[in-house]
């Protein structure tokens, strides 16, 4: 890896995670076409469609909530239902994607294990379920760096051509995380805490 990829993968915050993940490479006509990639599950499609419109309408439930509390209050209720809805569509959707498992992630792109290697500079397709709340994203990768690791292959990605939605669903999900080690830390280090 060059000192250039590397410090552009520094610039992001990295994570510990587990999450379920699915890999698939990229033929050279999806890789030229750049056209935005299909699921050819649809409820994972509709997963993804789930949360992307969640967090674009966000912004709107806000302005509601400064003008009209009571029909806040009543699209706060209908958003937990579907959260319901799509924690259900998650759980079908989990065991079709693959076992849960443990990578390192950031807004610029993702390393894990990996059974198959890929040459560097090969476009794969990654399907990712984010947890708790089974966010599912799928976004196209370039491979920086693949190598034999006890048995299997460590390998590293960059992602390419986010939607500014998928980067801030991504920076949402790191920032969680985040928050949620420290928390976890400060409990530690403080037992009377509970």
């Amino acid at each position: 890896m060059s000192t250039l990829d590397e410090a552009n993968r520094r610039e992001y915050y990295r994570i510990e995670d587990v999450i379920a993940l699915e890999i698939t490479p990229l033929s050279a006509a999806e890789v030229d076409s750049g056209k935005v990639l299909q699921d050819a599950s649809p409820l994972f499609n509709l997963l993804s469609e789930l949360h992307l419109s969640e967090f674009e309408s966000q912004h709107l439930l806000r302005q509601i909530s400064e003008r009209d509390r009571t029909l806040s209050s009543y699209l706060k209720t209908l958003n937990k239902r579907v959260d319901l809805l799509s924690q259900i569509v998650a759980q079908t959707v989990l065991g079709k994607v693959g076992e849960l498992q443990p990578v390192t992630l950031s807004e610029g792109g993702i390393d894990f294990h990996h059974p198959q290697a890929y040459p560097v500079d090969s476009h794969v397709s990654v399907k990712l379920v984010l947890m708790p709340q089974a966010l599912g994203l799928l976004l196209r990768a370039r491979i920086v760096e693949c190598r034999a690791d006890a048995g299997r292959y460590w390998i590293a990605t960059e992602f390419e051509a986010l939607s500014e939605t998928q980067r801030q669903l991504l920076a949402r999900h790191i920032l969680q995380k985040q928050a949620q080690a420290r928390r976890l830390a400060r409990d530690l280090d403080d037992p009377t805490t509970e």
